[in-house]
């Protein structure tokens, strides 16, 4: 078992309540579970009937630096008027360290699902990305991550030669699948793009809806090129992410211009996603509430099927990128 899974089974409610109260919350209701595989997020009532959120970081994973500057992106957002989740501060401070756990505060704010094929919505969404990266261009972060080719395709690379998921049968064309999209990945990757923050991982189900947009969850943000927050949002043909694209950055240039020479990035950052994503999985299989919300993980035709899908990539990344309707 992984050091952070093993800490994580120490968790204990008592541990829970223990930390609220050095911090001076007194929990006047049961712990709710939220859904988060990462971390271990719960919902409570304080003793004032106040509703919050605590976030219990998963230990190993990011540092006290690197989460307080994503908090620091946070606050200067929501000072911004970007509605988002942010942390709340206690005594100047909004992370808090209990029996080795790192832990933040946050205010319990709930919302409808976004609606993916909704443009109204996805135009809404567009102009607050354009706040989120006028704000991000502000400086890079220092302590967290830029998005590259070592972290999201080779170290997951190698994690899958050492795996024992894989089935031995099926490893060799696997291996060589991924190795063809990180050969396409590289010959289109190149570092001549501003870097800025992110948000890191808006997809449909970090938006809730409240009258506009809610921003939830910055625990994956970190700095790379701005496309990285836009596609994730796209769906359908071609045609129709083409509409959906051009929707949402007639509304980011409100606020800032978007260079559409990212747009040859999406199929690279795709293909990037799709190989960090499965090593993540991996990462955590030691975690008991991996193989249980996983288990094709284990199975023969998830492996072809992935297999597949990567060789689908290479075709993809071969194609033309999307491009914007040319306007005459």
């Amino acid at each position: 078992m992984t050091d952070s899974a093993f800490h994580f089974q120490t968790l204990h409610p008592d541990t829970i309540l223990d930390a609220l109260f050095e911090q001076g919350i007194r929990v006047d209701s049961g712990l709710t579970a939220l859904n988060s595989y990462e971390n271990r997020v719960y919902q409570f009532l304080d003793e004032d009937r106040r509703r919050y959120v605590v976030k219990f970081y998963r230990p190993a994973r990011w540092n006290a630096q690197q989460i307080e500057e994503e908090h620091q992106f946070a606050l200067e957002l929501q000072a911004n008027e970007v509605p988002l989740a942010a942390p709340l501060a206690i005594d100047g401070k909004t992370l808090f360290e209990h029996q080795g756990f790192l832990f933040a505060l946050f205010p319990s704010l709930g919302g409808r699902q976004y609606e993916t094929d909704n443009l109204d919505q996805m135009e809404q969404v567009g102009r607050y990305l354009g706040r989120i990266h006028q704000t991000g261009r502000g400086e890079c972060f220092h302590h967290r991550p830029t998005i590259g080719i070592q972290e999201y395709l080779l170290e997951p690379r190698a994690l899958f030669d050492a795996t024992s998921l894989i089935p031995s049968g099926l490893k060799a064309a696997f291996l060589q699948s991924v190795d063809a999209l990180i050969a396409e990945v590289t010959a289109r990757w190149d570092l001549d793009y501003r870097a800025l923050r992110l948000h890191g991982d808006c997809h449909p189900g970090n938006i809730l809806w409240r009258d506009g947009p809610l921003f939830v969850d910055l625990d994956d943000s970190r700095n790379g090129p701005a496309v990285q927050d836009i596609w994730m949002l796209l769906n359908g043909d071609k045609a129709s992410q083409r509409l959906q694209l051009e929707t949402i950055i007639e509304a980011y240039e409100e606020f800032g211009s978007f260079n559409t020479d990212e747009l040859k990035r999406i199929e690279p950052l795709r293909a990037m996603r799709m190989v960090w994503y499965l090593a993540w999985i991996m990462r955590r299989w030691d975690d008991p509430a991996f193989p249980g919300s996983f288990p094709w993980m284990k199975e023969e035709d998830f492996w072809r099927r992935q297999t597949a899908t990567f060789n689908e990539q290479v075709r993809v990344l071969r194609e033309p990128p999307l491009q914007l309707t040319p306007m005459y």
